[in-house]
């Protein structure tokens, strides 16, 4: 149990491996070790086997303590469930697993640190490097594994500069974003936790080609990782990590200030309600054909206008 990890192997056949070996060390069935972990039989053997989804973080856990494993499979869980992205975003994952201090312009979307699990699952849903919907199972339960830590006792300092557009856009529909939004406004209460929004006002800027993260490593290292819809690039050169670090000391000065950005946030949240209060245009015409067709009603035509009621002749 004690060998080296091959990065060329699969981390999830390694997990199951070790996984095996310390239940039959324990004198376990898979079934008993289900019950100690409160799944079924059947998911340890799909552990075992690496198949299925991959272990969660919580399972992990219960499993390593119940199998007396000495955090072994702990240790062994990140590697795991990393390989439920893509290749290109593995390493600024471990990064951002370990960093100290993490700073995020977010272009588009709600970063998957303080995404819902509603809200995550509207966006993994259209990933193109989607394989099938257990693929979707493990990228949902890898993206909400992560952030366990910003509440724990290694909490990152985290802040956040999110464009305008990233909040309006009703990713899930607009119950899923009303959610979505009143979370931030919680995860801001945290001490760790900074939140700031960039206005449409403010106009082009540095960093409109996409999201940009700084990273501050427990060794002092920083780092840099961009990303676009379909890929990422992660920069370690001190240079260029500087000249992304000013890119995003310039958002951060034009961007609203906290207080200002969950005032924003909150109106944006208020609008949204309001907006899916209204009925949509078809469902509007329907209602309506719904009430000319009672007694005394007046049909509509194809073309939307009203068809008379003919009088009668003297």
């Amino acid at each position: 149990m004690a060998k080296a990890i091959d990065p060329q192997s699969s981390m999830a056949a390694l997990f199951g491996s070790r996984l095996r070996k310390l239940r039959d060390a324990a004198g376990l069935t898979q079934t008993e070790v289900g019950a100690l972990a409160h799944v079924v039989g059947s998911r340890i053997a799909q552990l075992e086997r690496a198949t299925g989804a991959k272990p969660t973080l919580e399972l992990t856990r219960v499993l390593d303590r119940e199998l007396v494993a000495d955090e072994l499979l702990i240790d062994l869980w990140p590697y795991v469930y990393r390989e439920a992205f893509p290749d290109w975003s593995q390493a600024f994952i471990a990064y951002s697993a370990r960093a100290r201090v993490i700073r995020e312009y977010a272009s588009h979307a709600v970063p998957g640190l303080l995404q819902t699990p509603a809200y995550a699952r509207a966006l993994l849903s259209v990933g193109h490097s989607l394989r099938d919907a257990e693929h979707l199972e493990e990228r949902i339960a890898a993206r909400l594994d992560r952030q366990v830590r910003l509440t724990g006792p290694d909490r990152p300092e985290l802040w956040i500069i999110f464009d305008e557009s990233a909040l309006r856009r009703p990713v899930g529909g607009p119950e899923v974003m009303r959610a979505q939004l009143e979370k931030l406004l919680k995860m801001a209460e945290e001490p760790n936790i900074t939140i700031q929004v960039l206005p449409f006002e403010e106009g082009e800027h540095g960093a409109m080609g996409g999201s940009l993260t700084m990273l501050v490593l427990p060794d002092g290292r920083h780092v840099a990782y961009t990303e676009g819809a379909h890929s990422g690039q992660l920069t370690e050169e001190p240079h260029e990590v500087e000249r992304f670090a000013l890119v995003y000391d310039r958002l951060t000065a034009m961007a609203l200030p906290p207080l200002l950005s969950l005032d924003l946030i909150r109106s944006v949240m208020e609008a949204n309600s309001r907006a899916a209060s209204v009925p949509s245009r078809s469902e509007r015409r329907r209602l309506a054909q719904q009430q000319l067709q009672q007694p005394g009603g007046r049909q509509l035509r194809a073309g939307g206008g009203r068809i008379p009621r003919r009088r009668p002749r003297p």
